[in-house]
């Protein structure tokens, strides 16, 4: 099953770097093409979180008032839970299901010069086969890393809850990313720059639909 996904992601990506004329190009079309594939499971997580928001506040009053009982807590939120029809794993779900295409891709993406060929592998001011480490940290080559870690906390500031720990995750995340993407090829990690764009747009478009369905019911 890896090996299909594998193959598969390499011919697709070839398709859109012909089409395109650029390697670049190929792998931003890519991209989008597999976010909009998995907006079905998108949709379904942003339910899940936005569900996990509203309840934080009734949360953290049983945290208070159970903290010294923590079965009693616990049978508190699971009725809390089942009185407003959440799943608490609904948020995890859909990332467990997109795993396998992002290591397939991740391999694909980290063998690029033997999928087109090295002289292929230039877009803009990159060689996307040479991570921004093997590049010396030259400025040019920590661009992307940066809009890595950017792009990432933008990216969770738009499901963060007021959870502490989330909030903390907030800050640890996007500054580990930064400096994991400057080990990785230039062309994973413009691929993980896209999929942040991309995602944050739609995430804001899916907040936005979560608002004024949420506004419909209130007012019917």
């Amino acid at each position: 099953m890896f090996d299909f996904l594998k193959d598969m992601f390499g011919q697709i990506l070839l398709f859109f770097s012909q089409i395109s004329g650029s390697l670049g190009m190929g792998i931003i079309l890519l991209t989008i093409a597999i976010r909009l594939a998995l907006y079905p499971l998108t949709l379904s997580q942003s339910r899940s979180l936005a569900a996990m928001r509203e309840l934080q506040p009734k949360l953290q009053e049983l945290q208070k008032k159970y903290k010294n009982k923590p079965e009693e807590y616990q049978r508190k939120m699971l009725e809390l839970y089942q009185e407003h029809k959440v799943n608490p794993l609904g948020g995890c779900l859909p990332i467990l299901v997109q795993l396998p295409f992002l290591w397939a891709l991740f391999y694909v993406l980290r063998d690029l010069p033997n999928l087109v060929g090295e002289e292929e592998t230039t877009f803009l001011i990159w060689n996307l086969s040479v991570s921004a480490a093997e590049a010396g940290m030259s400025f040019a080559y920590l661009i992307l890393p940066l809009l890595s870690g950017l792009t990432t906390y933008f990216q969770m500031s738009l499901t963060s809850t007021s959870d502490p720990s989330q909030r903390m995750m907030m800050m640890i995340m996007p500054i580990f990313l930064t400096y994991i993407s400057t080990q990785f090829p230039s062309g994973l990690v413009l691929y993980w720059v896209v999929t942040n764009v991309f995602s944050i747009a739609q995430q804001y478009a899916i907040n936005r639909q979560l608002a004024a369905a949420k506004k419909g019911e209130g007012a019917g």
